[in-house]
C-alpha cells in the first residue's frame, strides 16, 4: 500500500513536470521546449546531447544563452527556429494561457 501511495505520488509529480515544460519540436536530433514560470519574454530552449542554449523569440530570433553547442551548431539551431518561429511562437502563447488558467 505505501508503495503504491509513494508510485502514485511521483507519477503525479513527473506529470506535473512534463505538463510544465512540454516539447515544442524535435528536428536535426534538437528537442525545442519551454520551461514554465520563467520570464515573460518569449523564448524557447534547445537540447541535444547536454548541451542546452535559449533563443528570443521576439523581437527577432536570437541567441540569449549558450551551454555547450558550437558556432555551426548554433547556425543550425537558429535556422531550424526561424523556419518554425511562428508555430513556436503559437504553442508558447497557448502553454502560457494554459498555466495562467491554472
Amino acid at each position: 500500500m505505501l508503495f503504491a501511495a509513494i508510485f502514485a505520488n511521483n507519477v503525479y509529480i513527473c506529470r506535473k513536470f512534463i505538463n510544465m515544460s512540454p516539447v515544442f519540436g524535435r528536428e536535426s536530433g534538437y528537442v525545442f521546449k519551454i520551461f514554465s514560470n520563467e520570464e515573460e519574454r518569449m523564448h524557447i530552449h534547445v537540447m541535444a546531447d547536454g548541451n542546452e542554449a535559449k533563443f528570443w523569440l521576439e523581437p527577432k530570433v536570437e541567441l540569449a544563452k549558450n551551454s555547450g553547442f558550437s558556432r555551426h551548431e548554433l547556425n543550425d539551431i537558429q535556422k531550424i527556429i526561424e523556419k518554425n518561429a511562428e508555430q513556436f511562437k503559437e504553442q508558447y502563447k497557448q502553454h502560457i494561457s494554459k498555466r495562467l488558467d491554472d
